[in-house]
């Protein structure tokens, strides 16, 4: 990402579970709420270092209950299960966007390979 760009336009679109993002460079990503859910920048999702990650299962139906602003530089979404301690930068933001299909690839292969699933322990694969 560019210095100095920015967000224009945040808009949640509770329906369909997206957050729409345009930037001042002009590039617009739309970063499904379960998609963000399983990259939050958290330590309870990163770990404390490389190999600590933790996979997100049961994340399908999350919703977003609110995103309030950090400062003039990230967002902190508080989701439907409870998390709410990822703060998400601007750069960060971008960052998904710019790399959601090999992130959500990727997400989807270690799912896979942990026979795990983003539904909720009972639902349907």
């Amino acid at each position: 990402m560019a210095d100095g760009v920015f967000p224009t336009e945040i808009k949640l679109h509770q329906k369909s579970r997206v957050l729409e993002i345009s930037f001042s460079d002009g590039r617009s990503f739309r970063l499904p709420y379960e998609f963000l859910r399983v990259h939050s920048p958290s330590a309870e999702v990163r770990g404390h270092g490389p190999g600590q990650e933790v996979l997100q299962t049961g994340k399908r139906e999350v919703d977003l209950r609110s995103l309030d602003p950090v400062g003039s530089y990230a967002v902190q979404p508080a989701f439907s299960d409870g998390h709410a301690t990822g703060i998400y930068s601007w750069d960060y933001l971008y960052e998904l966007g710019e790399n959601q299909e090999r992130l959500w690839r990727e997400y989807l292969a270690k799912l896979a390979a942990a026979g795990a699933s983003r539904d909720k322990e009972g639902g349907n694969p």
